[in-house]
This record gives C-alpha cells, structure tokens and sequence, in this order.
C-alpha cells in the first residue's frame, strides 16, 4: 500500500505502517535520540552532595540550583502530556509518531533526573515542586504553556478545520520552539554554568544528557513544523505569521522576567543581563529555522561554550565502560 506523505489529520494513512519510509527524517531522529539511551541514576552524585553539605556554595547559586528545579519539575511533566494526551492522536505519519513515542520516553527520564537530584541533595520537595504555585515567574511560563494545551483540548476542537490546523501548529511551536528551545535552555545556561567552576559536576552531566536529548527534540519539531506549513499551505498565512511572532515576544517578556528573578544578584562571575543576551540570541535561532524574521538585533552568544557542549562527539555510556558516539546530528550552530 502506497503510504500518504501528509504528517496531521490524514484520512488513508496505515499509522503502524513504517515500511515503506517516506518520513525518514523522523526515523533517523527516531534512531539517534535510541542510540542515546542514559540514566540519570548512573551518574555519580557523591561530589555534588558533599558541596551542597559543605561552604563551596553560594546562598545565590544554591537559589539558581533549586529555581531551575523548579521549573524543570513541572514543564518537563507539561510536556510529555502535552505530546501524548494533545499532539500524538492528531500526528498520522507512523515515522513521527515512533519518535514522539521516543520523547515522551526521555521526558520521563528528564523527570527522574529532578526527583534524582533532590533525593540526593535531600531539597525540600515541597519548595521544589511547589515552585509552580510559588514563584510567580515560574508560574507565569507554566500557565502559559497550559493554556495552549487547553485549546487543542476543547471537545469542539477539528484539527480537520484550516482553524483547527492553526491551533495545532500553535500548540507545537509553543512546546518545541518556546519551551524546548528557550525556556530549558535559559535553565541548561545557568546550571552547566556550575559545571565550568567544578561545581556540581553530577549535575552537569545530567544536563548535558538532557540537553542533547532536548536538542534533537528541537530538531524534530522544527522540522514537523515547517513539514505541515508545506502540506498545508492556506494555514500559514501573513496573519498568522504575525501572530506567531507575537507568541514568541509574549514568551520572552516571561523569560527575561524569570532570568532576574532567578538570577537577581548573578553568580559565578554571570549576570540577568548575559541571560537575556542569550534568550534573546537562542530565540533568533529558533526563529530563523522556522524561516521567519530575527527580531533582536546585533545580539551574540555570550556563552559559546553551550555549542562546544552539543559539538562534544564523546560521552560516557553507562552501561558499557566505554565511550560512545552520541548522536546530536547537525545541531551544533543552533546553540
């Protein structure tokens, strides 16, 4: 059987029919994100432990620390629901279906290594997972990313409709181009920046894991993306291209409000304002894969070694003492 090439809401599609290819993209990410399989758990924490015991942390790196769990501990939840309780029934395309099946696996590992951390550090959970009712700017970017589920969510949505299809376009931009590829990587920025001072080193690690995993979650949705603007050409429109845009400036305020709130006195020789820097450059990147126009102007990236971290062609594979090949693909200009 000839297999039909659209992604969403297809009405011929076999949706366990892999084989023939015809989305092979997705299949290679399919691929690449299995090649990567880790476990928080298998990564030494005992360092960690004794500095967060001992005086080699600051009161304000130690409020980055619990703040970036915070947020981690429910928007990495909001996600995995998000892909299979909102975006999987409506993906047709058996190639990308495998790999949100795959992510929705490595969010769940993203989720352990916040529960792995706090355990280990003996945080209180409560603060921990309770940062989303009690900091308002981690609250602020949570409801922003529930509210777009919800629309997608109503028992009178028809992905069926040029609307419907504007709606779902809107929810997978919101978790892949904003929450995936710049609220995390604020939060990447600020806690890999331990790791460049011998701080928190099993820390580190796991992010840097997460990261790579995050990347190609990034790689995939944008594709997915641009993928239905081309199936579906009456959807993206100059009004709706606006309105994106719009989307994304609304994200950024909640960003740059949440960078100084978590960084309101900077740490590690780091500041509020080099966070921006590099929202607003991450930002750009995005943008610029989604073919739409870079609105911040003459912004570098302030940290370059975030690039030289997903370039990094060897990592340890925990289940072999060996090193291994991790796949991230080309993704190395985007950070």
């Amino acid at each position: 059987m000839k297999k039909d090439t659209k992604i969403i809401s297809s009405k011929v599609a076999v949706v366990n029919q892999i084989l023939p290819h015809v989305n092979k993209w997705a299949w290679d990410l399919f691929i690449d994100g299995a090649a990567n399989n880790w476990m928080p758990t298998e990564i030494s924490m005992a360092k960690d432990i004794e500095q967060w015991k001992g005086n080699n942390l600051s009161e304000d790196e130690r409020l980055v620390v619990k703040r970036c769990l915070g947020f981690f501990a429910g928007s990495e939840s909001l996600v995995a629901n998000n892909l299979l309780l909102s975006v999987f029934k409506y993906v047709t395309d058996p190639e990308c279906r495998q790999y949100i099946l795959r992510q929705a696996y490595e969010e769940s590992l993203h989720n352990l290594t916040v529960v792995y951390i706090c355990d280990s550090l003996n945080l209180d959970i409560n603060e921990v997972y309770e940062a989303y009712n009690s900091i308002p700017s981690i609250k602020s970017k949570d409801d922003f990313l529930m509210n777009i589920s919800t629309d997608i969510n109503r028992p009178d949505f028809n992905i069926n409709t040029i609307e419907g299809k504007r709606e779902f376009l809107r929810n997978i931009i919101t978790y892949y181009v904003i929450c995936e590829g710049i609220f995390f990587f604020s939060g990447f920025a600020m806690l890999l920046s331990f790791n460049r001072q011998n701080k928190l080193p099993g820390i580190g690690e796991q992010i840097q894991y997460t990261l790579r995993d995050e990347s190609l979650h990034i790689k995939f949705g944008t594709t997915l993306i641009n993928r239905i603007r081309e199936d579906e050409p009456k959807v993206w429109t100059k009004s709706f291209e606006k309105e994106t845009m719009e989307h994304i400036d609304k994200a950024m305020e909640l960003e740059l409000a949440y960078a100084r709130d978590v960084l309101p006195n900077g740490i590690l020789g780091l500041n509020s304002d080099m966070f921006i820097d590099y929202v607003q450059y991450i930002a750009n990147r995005r943008l610029e894969a989604l073919e739409l126009p870079s609105p911040y102007e003459d912004v570098k990236n302030p940290f370059p070694w975030m690039s030289e971290i997903i370039d990094l062609e060897k990592c340890k594979n925990f289940f072999e003492t060996r090193v291994t090949e991790y796949s991230v693909g080309n993704l190395v200009d985007d950070f």
